[in-house]
């Protein structure tokens, strides 16, 4: 647990929020690539101790941190009501934000670094950085499934984008040409390999763009983070209980979250892995995902959404190669690195798995095809 001066900054933050008790200790949670995280423990007049998140709003990748707060508010007050409204809690325990000095769910501290929030501590919960078994792909799946069903009937116009086109795949690779061309930092030599691949796959860039452009593919609020680490799991059943890190939640494709669950769900592997041979998309992983995100989201996808499934699961990770590559040329602006070269670690790693799952597009699809007829026998 954290000490000093770090310690004196957690409990300078938390007594900004209306959270009751006395500061007992903090400690900084370091498994996200963006934004600050703290968790600090009080202790109750009760001598219950209770915890809580606080978190910074990265503003260099957040350029409205304001914008971003009005959109977590919205989603998870209409999460709040829709649970209220069932039977059962869908959600398992829904993320509480916390009113600040000043009644607004947020406090801008320029003294500590910019725009802090307070969330409510999921207790009994864990993540996983890499999924282990089949059983967590399916909690993985079902849990941001069920975050989409919730959220379907709320209207994308009310939410607006925190990082504009941020799954604008073409976007991506023209931002990528560009910090080729520009070389600031002396890297573009290393990646030459890289980047001839990514020419030959260029074309397929377009497609669930032009689809949506088309209106064969409707847009819907998504949370478009969907890493296995952003579903907090039942420490004792590896159940999903609750779907965290809203700040990206905006307008989008359906596709988009699923291709994220594919990339961070389907291989054993970490992101960081430099041996590539171990880089590879697990097919039983696949399906459990699947077959959990379908479980909860069949109801209200379109045809036309569930036959890119497959497809969307090499899309965004190429994507996903490109933008850590990109950062890489732009010398590490955007990505929290722990080496030099670990965001080209990271590029050459995700295309790896690109490469993995495009070879498995085939099967993907047919098993995807199969758990669809199964729905509509027991309509």
């Amino acid at each position: 647990m954290t000490e000093g001066p770090l310690a004196e900054r957690i409990a300078r933050i938390g007594d900004q929020f209306a959270i009751s008790g006395e500061f007992q200790y903090g400690e900084e949670l370091c498994n996200g690539h963006i934004n600050t995280t703290y968790r600090a423990c009080y202790l109750t007049e009760d001598g219950v101790q209770e915890r809580y998140i606080l978190q910074r709003i990265n503003d260099y990748v957040f350029k409205d941190p304001v914008m971003v707060m009005k959109n977590v508010e919205k989603v998870t007050r209409h999460i709040r009501w829709k649970t209220m409204r069932r039977s059962r809690n869908t959600a398992g325990q829904p993320l509480t934000l916390y009113p600040a000095r000043g009644g607004r769910n947020y406090i801008d501290l320029p003294e500590e670094g910019g725009m802090w929030r307070c969330y409510n501590n999921i207790e009994g919960t864990h993540t996983y950085d890499v999924v282990e078994n089949t059983r967590q792909a399916y909690q993985a799946g079902n849990a941001f499934g069920a975050f989409q069903e919730l959220i379907s009937d709320m209207n994308p116009e009310d939410i607006r984008p925190s990082i504009p086109d941020f799954h604008h795949t073409p976007k991506r690779y023209e931002a990528l040409l560009r910090s080729a061309e520009a070389d600031a930092v002396g890297r573009v030599a290393e990646c030459e390999a890289e980047l001839a691949m990514l020419k030959t796959w260029s074309p397929m860039f377009s497609r669930l763009i032009n689809m949506q452009e088309a209106g064969e593919l409707p847009t819907r609020i998504t949370h478009n983070d969907t890493k296995i680490n952003n579903v907090m799991l039942d420490e004792e059943t590896d159940e999903a209980v609750c779907v965290i890190d809203l700040d990206t939640v905006m307008p989008g494709l359906a596709l988009y979250d699923f291709g994220d669950m594919v990339r961070t769900a389907t291989c054993t592997a970490s992101e960081d892995e430099e041996d590539l041979s171990r880089v590879v998309m697990q097919m039983p992983f696949f399906e459990s995902l699947a077959e959990g995100y379908l479980d909860a989201a069949h109801s209200f996808l379109t045809k036309n959404e569930i036959e890119q499934l497959a497809f969307a699961g090499w899309l965004i990770t190429a994507e996903i190669g490109m933008r850590f590559l990109t950062d890489y040329l732009d010398g590490d602006k955007y990505f929290r690195i722990e080496k030099p070269n670990h965001n080209l670690i990271r590029a050459r790693n995700q295309f790896a798995l690109a490469r993995s799952i495009q070879s498995n597009l085939p099967r993907m699809e047919k098993f995807i095809r199969r758990l669809m007829k199964s729905y509509n026998r027991h309509k």
